[in-house]
């Protein structure tokens, strides 16, 4: 009897051991298991090269260089969820910084001027999804020629010219720290903004409706999902947000020139795409990119210490980006074949 219990008790240890030790594989094997454990890494192989990476003041000040890239990302999740693509954003920013800096040269307020440039933003984004939706264009096409057209713009005005005056207190939105504190306003403004993107996508249909859409757009549409509608609400997201972009950048920098956020598209689908958002749509979550955006963020800032060129970093981006799109296709495959060979075997 005593023997039964004890085969019993050993065969459930050993059921539990197996059970914990494909969790940790699952877990590891994971797009964002991988990130963060990459992201662990590089944090210790920078402490141990220089000790300015881990000081409290230098972490938070480096956020600054890559906060706006995260906001731009956040609406870019939805776009890419829903099987689409924005290479305007960059311009779209461009372009609402030029409104920005006319308006100031104006005479206009701090207020007023916010507003100008999240209008102008909104505005360019439901250009792009007019085009999209109305008359059936692949979005590739139709945000390439904005690009060329919102920059265009700036620069056919602008020149080699630059907007510098703008009122006092606007400095605050891309320079300030909250009070009292050593946090950025715009790295706190991110996580709320972080926060509320995260529900909207795991907690509402709109989120659910996205993957939808992003999986098969039609079996979407004859599920009762308003596919054109929503594509077209991403679209002026993300000009809106761009707008938000281009008001904190503009405040951070001081100036409004024909070249600000020049090639920030890139750089904002490198994040979503690294972040393990499936570059053809219906997958992906909020997590993984959030710690693409850190991994990103702090990786230039510890290649900055140690004086790497800035060639080197955008390579080592152009890397990442790639080793994004390929290494789900890999995955994929490998987890299929093992699939087949079980199947096979059983």
């Amino acid at each position: 009897m005593e023997t039964n219990k004890t085969l019993a008790n050993e065969s459930r240890l050993v059921d539990e051991n197996k059970g914990l030790k494909n969790k940790i594989i699952t877990l590891v094997t994971r797009w964002e298991g991988m990130l963060a454990l990459i992201l662990i890494g590089m944090v210790i192989v920078f402490s141990n090269i220089t000790p300015y990476f881990l000081d409290y003041f230098n972490l938070m000040n480096a956020t600054f260089t890559f906060m706006e890239k995260a906001i731009l990302a956040l609406p870019m999740i939805f776009v890419i969820l829903s099987g689409d693509i924005d290479i305007s954003v960059a311009a779209i920013i461009a372009l609402s910084s030029f409104a920005m800096g006319f308006g100031s040269s104006m005479g206009l307020g701090t207020g007023e001027i916010i507003i100008i440039g999240v209008i102008v933003g909104g505005l360019a984004g439901a250009f792009n999804g007019l085009f999209i939706i109305k008359f059936g264009i692949p979005p590739i096409a139709v945000t390439l020629a904005s690009l060329s057209l919102f920059r265009g713009i700036s620069q056919a005005i602008l020149e080699d010219q630059a907007f510098t005056k703008y009122p006092e207190g606007f400095s605050y939105f891309g320079q300030g720290y909250i009070k009292g504190t050593l946090i950025p306003f715009e790295l706190v403004f991110f996580l709320i903004l972080a926060a509320g993107f995260a529900y909207v996508l795991h907690k509402t249909s709109y989120g659910r409706k996205l993957y939808a859409i992003g999986n098969s757009p039609t079996a979407a549409r004859f599920s009762g999902v308003q596919v054109d509608r929503i594509r077209f609400t991403n679209f002026v997201l993300n000009g809106l947000f761009a707008g938000v972009v281009a008001v904190l950048l503009t405040s951070r920098i001081g100036s409004t020139r024909p070249n600000i956020a020049q090639g920030w598209e890139l750089e904002a689908i490198t994040l979503v795409v690294l972040g393990g958002v499936s570059i053809t749509g219906g997958k992906g979550n909020i997590v993984g990119v959030l710690l693409s955006i850190f991994l990103i963020g702090y990786l230039k800032f510890g290649m900055g210490l140690i004086n790497m060129s800035a060639k080197v970093m955008i390579i080592t981006t152009g890397f990442l980006l790639i080793l994004a799109v390929l290494l789900p296709v890999i995955m994929d495959s490998v987890k299929k074949a093992n699939k087949l060979r079980y199947q096979r075997r059983s």
